[in-house]
């Protein structure tokens, strides 16, 4: 056992610097002060209540487990008091509004990451047209590499045209969405966009968690005047997943009061979230009410065209390029989040790269194969493949079922197994049931299409328009 809890807290700082990135130790774990030994439990202090209440719902687990490991003590767990004053080592960087730089975006497999900033002292209270901050975006993140489809087309006309015109036709604009499916394109696009036609304007981009974290800090430092100058100033404050306001009633009062000071000046405000304002649990009556004062719209899931579509626009920053049924397997196999359908994209080009690998869809599946498997298979039937492959050669699905061999029938046959084994997640056995096949013909089936396909084009073409029909 270490001698101290001052000792045990050092040795867990440590390791705690070597897992976090060097913000979020800053933010969250610098400022935390050892203050006793109770039996099994340490005392950590904070500076308030609401430091500790994010603490213990976001990094108590961690903190815990680390403080574990470095003493030996399975039974160790923490608690954590607040009224302890953090050391000067702790502060956060100021954060404000301002115009992009030149530098170099970020890499594509951070992606989507919030702008980073970078220090300048000059007052937050500044003249409007005077930049205070440097804010660097993604620069993939524009209008013009946002690939538009059904499911998004509304959410993106209204980002443009706030762009063109802030805090006059939509203003509250709100839009809602599960994670990964664009909502943090459209705010940078947005941003960017503005700055592009008003380089001088003042700009705050927050995700609502640094939002909340520069308002722990101003209370902690007494610096409350300079945040409300910094926020109420701007002439355009967006807020990233809005929702982690809930239940945060001393922000939600702030954020009230700048949300009017800005709507009152003819500012514009852009918020997103998981949900639409009145699911949100946890918020304020009249603060949902001014989520809800200008245009509320939602981005759905993207259809199969879209998904595709968005992996021919990723594959243009790479210079290997995937064959269409693989972009087809991957689109068809991952649907409800965008980061995830590039993420995999990312994964085999990667893989190609490194290996010198000719991927075709079989060994695209076996590599992905986790991360396709978090998602379930397209539900697409079996009968469904069997009708659809039928009419595109023109025969009928009890031809296919039967007995006969001339090649008119064995081949659809052959493809419609090949298809079943791709796009259900039924085994060879199960699909030879279907067919009234033993297993080895499913897998005979599989072998021929996949070397017909790596030497007939024309073959290739046929059967992507079978995968885009079977999953329409």
């Amino acid at each position: 056992m270490m001698s101290s809890v001052v000792e045990l807290w050092q040795a867990a700082r440590v390791r705690l610097r070597e897992i976090l990135n060097e913000d979020t130790f800053t933010r969250w774990i610098a400022g935390i002060v050892p203050v006793r030994r109770e039996e099994s439990k340490v005392v950590l202090g904070v500076s308030c209540g609401m430091f500790s209440d994010w603490l213990t719902l976001n990094y108590l687990e961690l903190i815990e487990r680390t403080l574990r490991e470095v003493s030996g003590e399975a039974g160790l767990s923490v608690a954590f008091e607040s009224g302890h004053e953090a050391p000067a080592a702790a502060e956060p960087a100021e954060a404000v509004a301002g115009t992009p730089e030149g530098s170099a975006p970020p890499a594509p497999d951070e992606a989507p990451a919030r702008p980073r900033r970078s220090r300048k002292h000059t007052s937050p209270v500044a003249a409007p047209e005077t930049p205070v901050e440097t804010l660097t975006f993604n620069r993939r993140f524009s209008f013009n590499t946002f690939v538009v489809g059904e499911n998004n087309r509304f959410a993106h006309a209204a980002c443009v045209a706030t762009a063109a015109a802030p805090g006059a036709a939509y203003n509250p604009l709100f839009i809602h969405s599960p994670t990964g499916l664009g909502k943090t394109h459209l705010l940078q696009a947005t941003a960017q966009e503005l700055l592009r036609t008003r380089p001088r304007a003042r700009i705050a981009y927050r995700s609502s968690e640094e939002f909340s974290n520069e308002f722990i800090e101003a209370i902690r430092s007494g610096t409350m005047s300079a945040f409300r100058a910094r926020y109420r100033s701007v002439d355009l404050l967006l807020i990233d997943d809005v929702h982690f306001f809930a239940a945060k009633e001393r922000l939600q009062e702030e954020f009230f009061h700048t949300f009017n000071a800005l709507y009152h000046g003819h500012k514009q405000i852009v918020l997103t979230s998981d949900r639409p304002p009145h699911e949100i649990g946890g918020v304020e009556k009249r603060l949902v009410s001014r989520f809800e004062w200008g245009l509320t719209t939602d981005i759905a899931p993207p259809d199969l065209e879209t998904r595709v579509a968005i992996l021919r626009r990723k594959q243009d920053d790479h210079a290997i390029k995937l064959g269409d049924d693989i972009l087809f397997l991957i689109a068809g196999r991952i649907r409800s989040n965008i980061r995830r359908l590039e993420g995999a994209l990312i994964s085999l080009v990667s893989y190609a790269s490194v290996t010198g690998t000719t991927l075709d869809v079989a060994k695209a599946e076996e590599h992905l194969g986790p991360l396709l498997d978090e998602e379930p298979a397209s539900l697409v039937t079996v009968e469904h493949i069997q009708r659809t492959v039928a009419e595109f050669y023109d025969i009928r699905v009890s031809d296919m079922l039967g007995n006969r061999r001339p090649q008119n029938i064995a081949m659809p046959r052959q493809v419609a197994m090949f298809l079943c084994r791709e796009l259900t997640s039924y085994s060879s056995p199960a699909i030879g049931e279907h067919f009234h096949r033993n297993h080895a013909t499913v897998l005979h089936a599989q072998q021929v299409i996949k070397d017909r396909l790596a030497g007939d084009p024309e073959f290739q073409r046929e059967i992507s328009v079978l995968r885009r029909k079977i999953r329409a």
